[in-house]
């Protein structure tokens, strides 16, 4: 099997692939409100284009695609990708990450299609303040997850951005959501993405510190979960409960990164705190053969650096999240 190794011997084996940068909703650390320079129709990746590439990764020994956006559930007939992004040899784990809203509507057909794990975003749940955070409507994201819980993904992860003097105090109350109702649970903290994100900072709250307000009510032990993402794990003791901590900020991970992001218009991403990137959307419409699309990847790969740079630099990177890929 081959594998893609970076110059820094870590292997890379997790797409990202954002399918559109728009957002139904306006998340205070992502988008901004009114903010409407989206990337023109035309220069989206149309699907075959993307399930090209995606087969190229396959080729190369990439075995996990997560769908992304934006809210990827904006994109038309989502399901249809997800059904040929499956089949591609080599895929061996697709999933979603999304906002909920429209996923009630379509939890069962991406199932169907493929899809067995997703990651679901909900910083708050208080309707009022739910609303203050992202501009949505909490009942929306709660109809989604039950669905998706009827319509039998699993595991269905639970990410809270944890924000100081905004939802901090909901915690403990998130973590006895997702024991009822069987969900994984994971805490992020805030990243420096664009001015949204860099505004978010004086919100920043250390996850350590989470942690150990936990442990003063629940007995946590060494947990793992499957998939390719940074977080760490514990499991709440007597529970089924995992719960996750990414922390870009306080406590890196990235010696062991081992993904890339695709963008809408078809842009290569090597990290979300750096701005090496790889055009591959004009290779692509100029007719390149599998063969030199492979090469563009493997030649990507080797500008993917060390590490991100949140921490020394957090002024570089302009774009918001939504734009890369979340």
């Amino acid at each position: 099997m081959k594998q893609l190794i970076d110059r820094f011997e870590r292997s890379i084996d997790y797409v990202r692939l954002s399918v559109t940068d728009r957002c139904d909703l306006r998340c205070v650390y992502c988008m901004p409100k009114g903010f409407k320079d989206f990337e023109e129709p035309e220069h989206w990746l149309s699907f075959a284009e993307i399930e090209r590439v995606i087969a190229a990764f396959a080729r190369l020994g990439t075995k996990r695609v997560r769908i992304t956006g934006g809210e990827p559930l904006v994109r038309k007939d989502l399901p249809q990708l997800a059904a040929r992004l499956a089949a591609l040899p080599g895929i061996e784990d697709l999933s979603l990450s999304t906002n909920a809203t429209r996923l009630a509507k379509h939890a069962v057909e991406l199932h169907d299609a493929g899809i067995r794990r997703i990651n679901v975003s909900l910083d708050s749940l208080q309707s009022a303040r739910f609303k203050d955070i992202t501009g949505g409507k909490l009942d929306k994201v709660l109809d989604g997850l039950m669905a998706a819980k009827t319509a039998g993904f699993a595991p269905i992860k639970i990410n809270m951005v944890v924000m100081k003097d905004v939802n901090v105090d909901e915690v403990e109350t998130m973590v006895d959501f997702c024991i009822e109702h069987g969900f994984t649970l994971r805490f992020i903290e805030t990243m420096p993405m664009g001015d949204t994100g860099r505004a978010a900072t004086d919100r920043f709250v250390d996850l350590h510190t989470v942690k150990a307000r936990l442990a003063q009510r629940f007995e946590l032990l060494p947990g793992v979960m499957p998939g390719g993402g940074p977080a760490r794990y514990v499991q709440v003791a007597g529970t089924d409960l995992r719960i996750g901590f990414i922390t870009p900020l306080s406590q890196h991970f990235c010696e062991t990164c081992n993904r890339v992001r695709l963008s809408v218009d078809g842009t290569l991403y090597m990290c979300l705190g750096q701005e090496h990137r790889f055009e591959l959307r004009p290779l692509l419409r100029a007719g390149c053969t599998d063969a030199e699309l492979d090469a563009a990847i493997l030649h990507a790969i080797d500008l993917k650096p060390e590490r991100h740079e949140f921490n020394e630099k957090p002024e570089q990177v302009l774009r918001f999240m939504s734009m890369t890929g979340g």
